[in-house]
């Protein structure tokens, strides 16, 4: 395990490959990033969409995807006020035990600000069943969700005949997962090759899934989006200011709520993730034991390659915050998969990396790793 000579990014991260110098994929883009001609970037965009304005059906000439968190909510609005486009948002709806009503709020605040919104609904007992199955074989509940939500947004393109979608951050550029660059920086029709993605849903097929009932976990293959003529587009490509702390300034200037949770319940050093539901703090835990990082990590290195937090304050941070997670959370998702939370731990504890950590006879947790350091 090394760690980036610039952020605190470990090179444990799945399909990320150091420079040379060490320096991890993210840090290197923006470094680059400072000779970017943004008003280029801007001229490319608009002549990108310009076949696509005002062509969509019903009006809708893009669509994107939305939890009503910071990152959506500040794309559907740059798309329709900078862009001049109509997007039909697509958001996936969690059942009701697992939505949060910061999530719901959220939503509603995008209905509220001139929006339309398309909730694609997955059965919620099949949904309980695939995430009870995700955990108990990998370790990781949101295996079958985060399916459904990447899926759900081509479906729906494809279904209503809008080939035009917008994306958030580039994967390979912005966190360092290079399977998933195309063409171009702003290409994102490789996004299928992401880590979340290539895991693929041949796993619920033979667990014994009848295939109607995960059509929705189930991403739309490449002969598909070629003969809809799919085009997804990453928007943070062509924004200069692109960053968890920039888009929760924009989004909340325009009625997001946010976490009011202390980081040592969350791991969540500003409130600003996760905002729909609850479960995803205790995956970045779960991550964290496997790769060595998680949401601090994340808004550490963001801050430190802005220039606003030291190495120093950014390794105290991650040492005192990344991968916790409250105990009522991993309460609440225990018995909504039917699990007791020894069963939850012994799962846990299977999937921890004893390179990065070692377990005690007590079932306590600890760093065989030094932060910013490594082994």
């Amino acid at each position: 395990m090394k760690y980036c000579t610039t952020c605190l990014q470990p090179d444990t991260r799945p399909n990320s490959v150091f420079t040379p110098d060490g320096q991890c994929p993210a840090c290197a883009y923006f470094e680059t990033a400072r000779d970017i001609d943004w008003q280029e970037r801007h001229e490319i965009i608009e002549d990108l969409v310009a076949p696509y304005r005002g062509t969509g059906p019903d009006g809708f000439d893009c669509i994107i995807g939305v939890s009503g968190g910071k990152d959506s909510t500040r794309q559907a609005l740059w798309v329709r006020d900078k862009l001049d486009m109509t997007p039909l948002l697509v958001s996936l709806s969690h059942p009701p035990q697992q939505v949060s009503d910061l999530g719901v709020d959220n939503v509603s605040n995008l209905i509220n600000l001139g929006f339309d919104v398309v909730l694609s609904s997955p059965a919620p007992e099949t949904w309980r069943r695939l995430m009870h199955d995700s955990f108990m074989k990998f370790s990781n509940w949101a295996r079958s969700s985060e399916l459904a939500l990447f899926s759900s947004v081509p479906q729906l393109a494809i279904r209503y005949g809008i080939p035009l979608i917008f994306w958030g951050e580039n994967p390979a550029l912005q966190v360092g997962d290079l399977k998933t660059m195309g063409r171009n920086g702003y290409d994102g029709n490789n996004l299928r090759n992401s880590n979340t993605l290539s895991s693929g849903h041949d796993w619920m097929l033979s667990g014994g899934y009848a295939a109607q009932d995960i059509i929705p976990y189930i991403y739309p293959g490449e002969s598909e989006f070629d003969s809809a003529n799919i085009q997804i587009v990453f928007l943070g490509w062509f924004l200069g200011d692109w960053s968890l702390v920039n888009n929760a300034g924009y989004a909340c200037s325009h009625g997001l709520g946010i976490r009011n949770e202390h980081p040592g319940e969350t791991g969540d050093l500003l409130g600003l993730s996760n905002l729909d539901e609850d479960w995803h703090n205790m995956n970045q835990m779960v991550k964290y034991l496997k790769f060595g990082f998680g949401k601090t990590t994340e808004y550490v290195n963001e801050a430190m390659r802005a220039g606003t937090v030291d190495r120093a304050t950014a390794v105290d941070l991650v040492e005192r915050y990344d991968g916790r997670c409250s105990p009522r959370y991993i309460k609440s998702f225990c018995d909504f998969i039917g699990i007791s939370t020894d069963q939850f731990w012994l799962h846990v504890h299977a999937s921890t990396n004893r390179d990065l950590f070692d377990i005690g006879s007590d079932g306590s947790i600890k760093r065989r790793f030094r932060v910013g350091v490594g082994l």
